[in-house]
């Protein structure tokens, strides 16, 4: 996976200076097209490698880190990048998911002063909430820290996390929560449910997908949400659920889920694995002055187009998009690359 695509070797400088907030995949691409067009990149990220979540969360069967791996190194050794890790650049507090190895804090309003230009492409690492009584009992675990946990051990950075388990349901039907049905058949589970309150059709990873988990043993059911977790001695016990109907459009456009009364159930499980969607997470919150304009009651940014308002500072990738394809998260990081350039050039 090459990052620096544009040109063969390091060009000769522009002498100004661009810092990349975040190393996953749109971060990575917007560093390799500014290299390549003569600036001098400095990338930040918290965690212990570079690649985001598709380092440390989409399971390496589907993204093998050595392709990553490659292109960084190469960003680094044949092109002068500068990689800066196990290092969180922040406006404000806030704790998110995957903060375990942070061992510097910057504040951003420094980093703004000191660069040509900043790009942000801090991606989405916060789990949405189920929001039902017992989701914090043990044994209640979101895909994101689920899979996350389980790539660290595979880069040896932790210890194997999980035991076996004997019944795992997994809530959702996007990609974590795909990815988190095959790992967990793949820690030997007895059995795995994927349930999703719409059909099939509706599920935002794809029949394709859900088709494969179903061949693969996954037992897959539709039209049910959880309505709350059974807990016993402070363990997950099961989940109730209740079934769906769909009805007219939301606001994404899908039918929407409508709970039938009366039509409660439950399944007994010892491992509950939350999947429906993860919340970008910038790297300023409402605290922090400066930066709050940005930032919409949510705490999602808010941006027209690549470019922050009038400031130096540009936003790519997930934390703009919300959760994409590595695709659209490489289109992604080169647009705004392109239109850092632009700036520093005054075009």
């Amino acid at each position: 996976m090459k990052f620096a695509f544009l040109c063969k070797s390091k060009p000769t400088s522009m002498g100004k200076r661009v810092a990349i907030i975040g190393a996953g995949i749109a971060g990575l691409s917007a560093a390799g097209y500014l290299t390549c067009k003569g600036f001098e990149v400095d990338v930040y990220d918290k965690q212990p490698v570079a690649g985001g979540l598709a380092a440390l969360a989409i399971p390496s069967y589907r993204i093998p880190y050595n392709n990553i791996d490659e292109g960084v190194e190469d960003l680094v050794k044949s092109f002068g990048v500068k990689l800066y890790l196990n290092t969180k650049v922040m406006c404000g507090e806030r704790h998110d998911e995957g903060d375990d190895f942070v061992k510097h804090v910057v504040d951003l309003r420094n980093i703004v002063k000191e660069y040509s230009a900043v790009v942000i492409t801090t991606g989405t690492w916060r789990s949405r909430k189920l929001g039902v009584p017992g989701e914090d009992a043990k044994g209640v675990v979101d895909a994101l820290t689920f899979l996350y946990k389980l790539r660290l051990a595979e880069h040896g950075l932790a210890e194997e996390f999980w035991t076996k388990p004997k019944r795992v349901v997994v809530v959702g039907a996007g990609l974590s929560a795909v990815d988190a049905a095959e790992e967990a058949l793949r820690l030997g589970a007895e059995e795995v449910y994927l349930i999703y309150r719409r059909t099939k059709k509706e599920a935002p990873a794809g029949e394709y997908y859900v088709d494969d988990l179903i061949a693969k043993g996954v037992k897959w059911l539709e039209l049910a949400a959880p309505t709350k977790i059974i807990v016993e001695n402070g363990f997950v016990k099961a989940v109730e659920f209740q079934r769906m109907r769909l009805g007219p459009p939301d606001k994404t456009g899908r039918p929407a889920p409508i709970p039938i009364p009366g039509s409660e159930f439950t399944i007994e499980a010892d491992l509950v694995i939350p999947a429906i969607g993860e919340v970008s997470t910038p790297p300023f919150t409402q605290e922090c002055a400066e930066f709050k304009q940005f930032l919409d009651e949510r705490g999602y940014i808010i941006s027209k187009g690549y470019r922050l308002g009038n400031t130096n500072m540009f936003v790519a990738g997930d934390v703009l998009t919300g959760p994409t394809k590595l695709g659209e998260a490489c289109k992604h990081g080169l647009y705004t690359a392109r239109d850092v350039e632009r700036f520093l050039r005054g075009v």
